[in-house]
């Protein structure tokens, strides 16, 4: 059997919640940097994410609560050959940082990875604007009720209306084949901002053993058979081919 080594920009093991899919998604954004051969900038507010500090041997910053994508902006504007992402779950992204991650996509060049969970992960596992309908969390016992409470919100199908933003898709991280197909969705919104293009935002769904109140296993069959009939996978918008066929 073959093992993968550890790569090199990644400092130390994080702390995350047994069976949640962050692990994942951060080894595989590792990966990229490492077989991109890019010096990056790692950007996350207040959630789960705050779990990623001291692990990047690269530069990284905790920024305010849903601030990350606005000090991205900065970020990229004072080192443009860096590669510069944001890390973020759905509730700093979308719901606390809303202005910040749309302005971002209007104006930015960096990559907003945007992990949705169906909840606030950090503080207790309240509903957020993902949550599904009739999904119950600690602040919804009853259930989602869309009609009081709102339908649930599609952060990349939004961002994907500005000119700017030339990259939207949404990948899973539930079995290995949609693992592989979630790092070739990073890595082509990394490479698009490499290229100096505009702006690229891939979510990933993600697993929550501990606030769904199940194990991994059915955290993730969950995500298979309920989330992603709401939320779907794959690309939502590429610009990528338009911009290759203008450069030839």
């Amino acid at each position: 059997m073959t093992t993968r080594k550890k790569p090199e920009v990644w400092k130390k093991d994080s702390s995350f919640c047994p069976g949640c899919g962050h692990g994942i998604v951060i080894r595989l954004i590792a990966e990229l940097i490492e077989e991109m051969g890019v010096k990056s900038r790692e950007l996350h507010a207040v959630g789960c994410a705050c779990n990623l500090n001291g692990c990047w041997n690269d530069p990284q910053l905790q920024c305010p609560h849903g601030r990350a994508a606005a000090v991205a902006v900065g970020a990229k504007a004072c080192e443009p050959d860096d590669l510069v992402f944001t890390y973020q779950g759905d509730g700093d992204a979308y719901v606390i940082g809303l202005s910040e991650t749309m302005n971002a996509g209007y104006r930015g060049n960096i990559t907003s990875i945007i992990i949705n969970n169906n909840n606030f992960g950090m503080t207790g596992g309240q509903m957020s604007w993902t949550t599904l309908p009739g999904q119950t969390t600690t602040t919804s016992k009853k259930g989602r009720d869309a009609l009081k409470e709102g339908e649930p919100f599609k952060g990349p199908e939004l961002l994907s209306q500005f000119e700017n933003v030339k990259f939207a898709a949404r990948g899973a991280v539930y079995n290995p084949a949609e693992v592989n197909k979630t790092k070739a969705l990073i890595k082509k919104a990394f490479e698009l901002q490499m290229s100096g293009e505009g702006y690229g935002v891939v979510e990933v769904l993600c697993g929550c053993p501990t606030n769904w109140k199940m194990s991994p296993v059915d955290s993730n069959k969950w995500i298979e058979d309920a989330v992603t009939r709401y939320y779907g996978l794959g690309i939502i918008k590429d610009e990528t081919a338009k911009i290759l066929k203008e450069a030839i």
